[in-house]
């Protein structure tokens, strides 16, 4: 089955002026402006599959968004070759802007003065979706995002959780193929980031769509995603599983102890088996060189009596922390 998307040496430049401060830089800049090439994307390759929902990270100003806005066909590429469903995307053509969709969580698309249910109403419109499929689709997406009191409130009366299920709702009534999600969780509660993501996964499951994903909230990733491409400088560095990712870039590994009927020893005595990270109520974290992990509980246990010891990975934040602090030209794909 051919790739929903294809991206090939992907780019996109920006031309900025430069000047320094001051009012003298800045009426030298009327006659001689200097100007430099920012690359925002800067040569990427990636393909996703139907059905696939793929994680798209990065630190703020990596060029995440700039290329979303390629794929949903809102910016033009400076260079490369991109294809989405098997079209161009910047020549926006209807037949394939009625399969996708862009949503970004800190852009509005309902009108804030009317109920969320007349923006509805205007979308049915402008993608052409016959009524009958229309009324399926919301009350499905209804049931699954649990819009009935709703709908007829007023955008502006709606908390953020409360708008941000209407905003993806609206989106998905014409049931694209392919989702660009940005954010779609910013800003909101535990709660709420845990039902949009349970319904991501159901509509995915339910219809097939592909789904590119960035997030800040690893929980989103973790949940939804079992492959991520990482991008920093405008390239993209890792492309692979998220189990890979950890287990590529963690050096180390926790071990945690329960004490037993003795307690634990010091931290200084603890220093010959693992950095202590944090102790509290007869429980010790270690940090421990991951070659070294089996051998340290192995020691723990001849050693001390405890009532467990148990190993775990750090949190994948600090993989991904690791992979930004790569040199700018290597990749780690």
């Amino acid at each position: 089955m051919p790739p929903v998307i294809q991206v090939h040496n992907l780019r996109k430049t920006y031309r900025v002026p430069v000047r320094s401060t001051g009012m003298a830089a800045a009426v030298r800049s009327l006659f001689h402006r200097k100007t430099r090439d920012v690359h925002a994307v800067d040569g990427i390759n990636f393909s996703i599959q139907p059905g696939e929902i793929v994680g798209f990270l990065g630190p703020n100003g990596a060029g995440k968004t700039t290329t979303l806005k390629m794929l949903s066909g809102l910016l033009y590429p400076t260079s490369g070759e991109l294809h989405v469903l098997g079209y161009e995307p910047y020549r926006r053509e209807r037949d394939f802007l009625r399969q996708i969709t862009l949503v970004m969580g800190q852009r509005n698309q309902l009108f804030w003065d009317l109920p969320a249910g007349d923006s509805f109403e205007l979308n049915r419109a402008i993608y052409h979706v016959p009524r009958p499929e229309y009324q399926q689709t919301l009350a499905e997406l209804t049931d699954l995002l649990d819009l009935s009191t709703l709908v007829e409130k007023p955008v502006r009366n709606l908390s953020l959780g409360e708008r941000m299920k209407c905003e993806i709702a609206g989106a998905l009534l014409h049931r694209p193929q392919v989702l660009f999600l940005d954010e779609p969780t910013i800003g909101l509660d535990v709660t709420a980031q845990r039902r949009i993501r349970e319904f991501l996964t159901e509509y995915n499951r339910r219809h097939g769509a592909a789904i590119m994903l960035t997030s800040h909230y690893m929980a989103d990733v973790e949940a939804l995603c079992d492959r991520v491409l990482v991008i920093h400088h405008g390239r993209i560095i890792f492309d692979g599983a998220l189990a890979e990712l950890a287990a590529q870039f963690h050096t180390y590994k926790t071990v945690v102890i329960k004490a037993g009927e003795d307690p634990l020893p010091d931290d200084t005595a603890l220093a010959s088996y693992g950095t202590v990270q944090s102790r509290a109520n007869g429980t010790v974290a270690l940090r421990v060189p991951k070659a070294d992990a089996t051998r340290v509980v192995g020691r723990i246990l001849n050693d001390m009596h405890v009532t467990d010891v148990s190993i775990t990975d750090p949190p994948i934040e600090e993989a991904i922390e690791r992979i930004f602090e790569s040199p700018e030209d290597e990749t780690v794909v």
